[in-house]
């Protein structure tokens, strides 16, 4: 099924009937605007492209705005991504999609981008123990041995080194929809989602 473009709002929880909090993240889903869709015989493959959001004229190109205009839009969307179609199901230019694509209990699965922690050591970025703490030991957080000496004479590729951490696509499965806010277009999943408050987030089903 096409999917949404929203925003991640943070996390809260919600009571659940039987009684127990469930912590959620709240996302605000859609309304997503179907701009394009393509077809095997025109684009050599099948996908419906949705946009989110909208852009200031100003910070809009003429071909976004022409390619707006088709869908009957004014602005040109902020973000723009493509999903696969629904078989059988019929798609056209500027139909509005909204969180009513999800129900209650439907398992869903979410893209972000995680926080960027900028260059990180190992103990922070692999959870390495490190060296004792104690006496003031100078290397207590290095990342150890790089490799032997004698043979290969080398650091073996995919050693666990310091560098650059988080930022990165990420994607989490088998997310609970808890509840669906049509009025607001608020999706309640239950548990993480990558990504900072008010970062761009993918959600399918």
């Amino acid at each position: 099924m096409p999917g949404l473009i929203g925003r991640k709002l943070g996390m809260t929880r919600v009571f659940a009937e039987e009684g127990p909090a469930v912590p959620v993240t709240v996302l605000m889903a859609g309304p997503c605007t179907v701009l394009q869709v393509k077809t095997e015989e025109t684009d050599g493959y099948e996908a419906v492209q949705v946009g989110f959001g909208g852009k200031k004229l100003k910070r809009s190109t003429r071909g976004e705005l022409g390619h707006a205009a088709k869908a009957g839009l004014e602005a040109a969307p902020r973000l723009i991504r493509e999903f696969a179609p629904d078989p059988g199901a019929a798609y056209e230019p500027g139909q509005e999609l909204t969180v009513e694509l999800f129900a209650e209990g439907e398992r869903v699965r979410v893209t972000g981008v995680t926080k960027g922690k900028g260059f990180q050591g190992v103990v922070r970025r692999y959870g390495f123990k490190g060296r004792p703490s104690s006496h003031g030991h100078p290397m207590s957080r290095n990342p150890g041995s790089m490799g032997p000496g004698t043979d290969p004479s080398r650091v073996i590729k995919g050693k666990k080194l310091p560098g650059r951490m988080g930022g990165a696509r990420r994607t989490i499965r088998n997310l609970k929809v808890v509840r669906v806010d049509t009025e607001r277009d608020l999706l309640y999943v239950r548990g993480g989602v990558p990504g900072a408050r008010n970062s761009y987030v993918l959600v399918q089903g």
